[in-house]
């Protein structure tokens, strides 16, 4: 399959079923028992509560000038995936019907964070966004020279005491509970199931950490070449700098390689969020 075409095949399935996912988390636990989130979906239950508007009308209404905003400082393609994604969510949320799973209100916060935490992690995946929050924050930080999670803060700071003041503040707490779900779930749909680390290894015997890194750990590895200054005066000499991709689980044992070869080597670690290519997906050589 053209590498075009099968790219677009697998958007269109994260943002289906992250659209599915984030639908069961609004009907199946936070609509019947009022809770609500942060970010836009967290503005679209909160003013669905407090004026009887269908939910669904109101995703839409709320995330139209995140949509425009995304157009502007994002893109085209951005725009049109985060539109169809958000009418297909609202399509979804109107017509489909989901269980009451449950009313107790630990496991509606819960379990109704995860299901739309990971409903919006796999629409990022594929795309798109089915909460313009994001693209607000990226927006703001630009304009003001924040962070985007300061802007983030913020705003969902507004919304939790809208809660509290407009429905109570038992609700809103609980809300609050649902959304610190949501976002670790949707980290953890986004980043993987496996953290990665970058290692830069500076060592007079490079050849032989390069060649311990291909073959004992199974990764593969990058070499550039570099300038080691040590000593007061600042003395340098030409050396080559190792650099390689691991796991967390693969990290211990490339130190304890290291340690091994030169326990004098400047080893920096650093985290990653995701890899593309290379030899990191792929399972260590067994020995």
């Amino acid at each position: 399959m053209h590498p075009v075409l099968l790219r677009h095949v697998k958007d269109f399935a994260l943002i289906t079923l992250g659209i599915f996912s984030a639908a069961f988390g609004f009907k199946g636990f936070l609509l019947t028992n009022h809770f609500i989130d942060g970010g836009a979906t967290g503005i679209s239950l909160l003013i669905s509560e407090l004026t009887g508007v269908p939910l669904y009308v109101l995703l839409v209404l709320v995330n139209i000038p995140f949509i425009i905003l995304g157009y502007n400082i994002i893109g085209k393609s951005f725009a049109i995936k985060t539109a169809l994604a958000i009418c297909g969510l609202a399509l979804v949320v109107a017509l489909v019907h989901f269980p009451d799973v449950t009313k107790d209100n630990l496991l509606v916060a819960l379990f109704g964070g995860f299901f739309l935490g990971a409903g919006i992690g796999l629409s990022v995946r594929g795309g798109a966004v089915i909460d313009g929050t994001e693209v607000l924050a990226i927006f703001l930080s630009r304009k003001f020279g924040t962070t985007m999670g300061d802007v983030i803060i913020v705003i969902n700071v507004l919304i939790f005491s809208a809660a509290a003041y407009f429905l109570t503040i038992e609700i809103a707490l609980y809300s609050m509970v649902t959304y610190l779900a949501a976002s670790k779930t949707l980290d953890f749909v986004i980043e993987g199931v496996e953290e990665y680390t970058g290692v830069t290894i500076v060592s007079v015997h490079s050849d032989r950490v390069r060649q311990m890194i291909i073959d004992t750990i199974g990764r593969g590895v990058t070499v550039y070449n570099g300038k080691r200054g040590f000593g007061k005066t600042g003395e340098s000499m030409d050396i080559e700098i190792v650099y390689t991709v691991v796991t967390r689980l693969e990290l211990n044992r490339l130190n304890t390689e290291i340690l091994k070869i030169d326990p004098n080597a400047f080893v920096v670690m650093s985290s990653i969020k995701d890899t593309k290519g290379g030899m990191i997906k792929k399972r260590p050589l067994k020995h």
